[in-house]
């Protein structure tokens, strides 16, 4: 068996290479576009969550090599919620990924419309594959309701409603609310959508997602208060400057590192109730745990 960190080049690799692939085929009528969309999708990164999909996938006991539509729908949605993300309307950064950010480079306009047509990208994608069969269009609508309403976008409307607000007139119920709906939707869904095509474990896999999202987003918080911005990648400090609503602003470090454990171990143990060999999603939830960037 290969080790975690050649196991997750594998799939970060194979990320790129298909990235790469739907780029030089999108075909977007004007070179600022086609650029803008260059600059964002194919900027690197950890790429977590479509590993987190092929991973799943072989876990499974499925070839993660025949889902590519998939695994590229998952990155454009990412890709096009940090360009947003990043907008002054938004979260207002100037960075993202050690780079400055897309609506730094290419405008304001382009980046929103960068990021329109990477949504739209992916859904073009999801809908090409639910002819295959009902699984596909399970995996699908799994996507798709962890990054609208029901997901990123009711997320990110309530941390923008919320930012600013004082502990005590805010608190444990919207922080869950934001973390939940913002973060751990859409990296709870790639694992859920591989379940889809497995047609198993789709409750457990759910569970531990929503879990791991949880964790993410707890270190991204612990991050932003002591991380490294050359590490990072990212301006930092910014969550607390603008009021935003996170685990450390509720609980305070000491309590949120405390809570970082406890999601952490929470993850190992519900990994238990898959009965696969799920070795290398054990070491990715520690890795998540320590990561730094």
């Amino acid at each position: 068996m290969k080790d975690y960190r050649t196991k997750y080049e594998e799939y970060r690799s194979f990320t790129e290479s298909i990235l790469e692939e739907a780029v030089s085929r999108m075909n977007c009528h004007t070179e600022v576009l086609q650029e803008s969309i260059r600059y964002s999708l194919l900027a690197g990164g950890k790429r977590i969550r479509p590993v987190l999909f092929l991973a799943m996938l072989e876990t499974l006991g499925l070839d993660y090599h025949n889902e590519r539509a998939l695994a590229v729908a998952i990155e454009c949605i990412h890709t096009y919620s940090l360009i947003h993300d990043d907008l002054p309307a938004m979260d207002n950064d100037d960075f993202r990924r050690g780079k400055p950010s897309n609506h730094k480079v290419f405008g304001e306009a382009n980046a929103i419309l960068a990021g329109d047509g990477l949504l739209s990208y992916a859904f073009e994608l999801l809908i090409k594959e639910c002819y295959k069969g009902v699984q596909w269009v399970n995996a699908a609508k799994t996507l798709a309701e962890a990054a609208g309403l029901q997901g990123m976008v009711a997320g990110q409307s309530a941390d923008i409603l919320h930012s600013g607000k004082p502990v005590g007139e805010v608190g444990e119920v919207e922080l869950e609310m934001i973390h939940y709906h913002k973060t751990a939707n859409l990296i709870a869904a790639p694992l859920v959508m591989a379940a889809n095509l497995a047609e198993k474990y789709e409750k457990e896999t759910r569970e531990f997602g929503m879990s791991l999202g949880f964790l993410f987003q707890v270190t991204d918080d612990i991050l932003d208060e002591i991380g490294e911005e050359k590490e990072v990648g990212k301006t930092l400090g910014k969550d607390k400057a603008e009021g935003k609503l996170t685990c450390v602003k509720v609980y305070g470090m000491e309590k949120t590192l405390s809570l970082r454990d406890s999601l952490t171990e929470k993850c190992l143990s519900l990994l238990g109730g898959i009965e696969a060999d799920t070795c290398f999603l054990k070491d990715l939830v520690v890795d998540l745990r320590n990561r730094n960037k």
